[in-house]
């Protein structure tokens, strides 16, 4: 972000906004509202652990790769700390300190007894084959076992990773710490996984989606929606969507973004999805294509669902985004000087914390089955988290109406009051 941001009274300086200082201006425009003072701030604020690792690995074709791996654990003033494992070129330990803060935000926000975590692997994914990945992720485990556990920290899947990937995880920490499957979640159904798993974030973002549209008076026949994305989240929000009757008139993937005003063929498109070979919704003929940045400036759409990678919605292109409601699928889309000019403009947002928990509240579940050594059914799962975010939503739009602040800013103050009440009976004074 280039210049100078000014954004209810605060001013960012830099020509490039990292992850960690964007999220921490979003904390802080809640710590005005809650009167924390700087060393409270400060000590919410700073990650409990980083830890940094080389994790080195034999290839397929002979010699070695060297690759560096993060886990940054938060806050455990509220329970064992909880996050994804990401494997992106782009992975930093600036990026990871962001998402784990994120993490203990929005724990706290849906009332789960966990605190914030994050870990990653600065490593192209599509460069390595299977076995190079199970090398990989068996590599980072024999570095990080000893910080991660049941009661310590519950890794789960994120951007490029999966069941698989979950499932070599608890294996090999298995062989340091014996059977103990609530080590992590995300894992395969046949193993100690949970069902609805992997619909979960895409179903929470829909659920939300379909929420706030009727509490704004739209009918969900009427209301034309796009969405940025389409892996699992993007594909199982559209999926909810489409059931719902929502028109889904645009979906992107890194091929292109494909386009019907009069909506979209969604079971088509994933069926397509699901016989790619690499999953992608290239060769699709069924409806027109359009350039891949063409989507977040749609002029025909209600609601916008971004859901790939962060940081797409900034002050550069913030003025072409024409839908009056933004739902955040994907972690940290909207940098904040593009939010700050979209809650000017009145521009409903829900926020990644709030709106994309689904994944984050299912895996909780997981850990309380593997827990309580019982399995429960994908109705009960489903209806769980139906109630879950019901009830997060509920508690968000009303402080935002009470306090006459954004979604964003009233998830904030209701996830740093939970965080900051459970510090002060741990010991910590303000």
């Amino acid at each position: 972000m280039r210049g100078i941001l000014r954004a209810k009274g605060i001013y960012l300086r830099g020509l490039l906004m990292r992850a960690f200082e964007a999220s921490k201006h979003f904390f802080d425009v809640a710590a005005e509202h809650l009167s924390i003072d700087g060393d409270l701030r400060e000590a919410l604020l700073m990650p409990h652990r980083e830890v940094q690792v080389q994790v080195t690995i034999e290839r397929d074709r002979g010699g070695i790769s060297n690759y560096v791996g993060f886990r940054v654990q938060h806050d455990h003033y509220r329970g064992p700390m909880k996050g994804g494992l990401r494997y992106h070129p782009e992975v930093d330990l600036d990026e990871v300190r962001s998402l784990a803060s994120l993490m203990t935000w929005k724990t706290a926000v849906v009332d789960l007894p966990y605190g914030g975590a994050k870990g990653g692997i600065g490593v192209d994914p599509s460069a390595l084959s299977e076995r190079e990945i199970e090398r990989l992720t068996r590599a980072f485990v024999d570095q990080i076992h000893d910080i991660v556990g049941p009661d310590k920290d519950i890794p789960a899947p994120d951007m490029g990773t999966d069941h698989r990937v979950m499932a070599w995880f608890r294996n090999q920490w298995e062989k340091y710490h014996g059977f103990n499957p609530s080590v992590i979640t995300g894992k395969p159904v046949e193993e100690y996984g949970a069902k609805g798993r992997e619909e979960a974030t895409g179903r929470g973002v829909g659920s939300l989606t379909f929420k706030l549209t009727k509490r704004l008076g739209h009918h969900p026949e009427k209301t034309r929606v796009a969405i940025q994305g389409f892996g699992n989240v993007g594909a199982h929000a559209a999926k909810f969507l489409h059931e719902s009757q929502f028109s889904i008139v645009a979906v992107s993937d890194i091929s292109g973004t494909y386009y019907d005003p009069n909506g979209l063929k969604i079971p088509e498109l994933l069926h397509h999805k699901l016989n790619h070979p690499r999953g992608l919704l290239e060769g699709y003929n069924g409806c027109e294509k359009l350039p891949l940045n063409m989507l977040l400036e749609l002029e025909d759409v209600e609601v916008l669902i971004p859901a790939a990678l962060g940081g797409v919605i900034t002050d550069e292109n913030v003025d072409k985004i024409k839908a009056p409601v933004i739902v955040e699928a994907a972690n940290g889309p909207i940098h904040p000087a593009a939010d700050a000019e979209l809650e000017k403009r009145g521009v409903t947002v829900i926020p990644d914390i709030l709106a994309n928990a689904g994944g984050v509240t299912v895996s909780y579940f997981e850990w309380v089955q593997n827990r309580q050594h019982y399995r429960w059914t994908l109705d009960r799962v489903r209806q769980e988290l139906d109630h879950t975010m019901n009830q997060a939503f509920e508690n968000v739009w009303q402080a935002s109406q009470r306090d006459q602040v954004s979604m964003r800013t009233a998830a904030y103050i209701i996830g740093i009051t939970r965080v900051r009440r459970a510090a002060e009976l741990a010991g910590l004074t303000s």
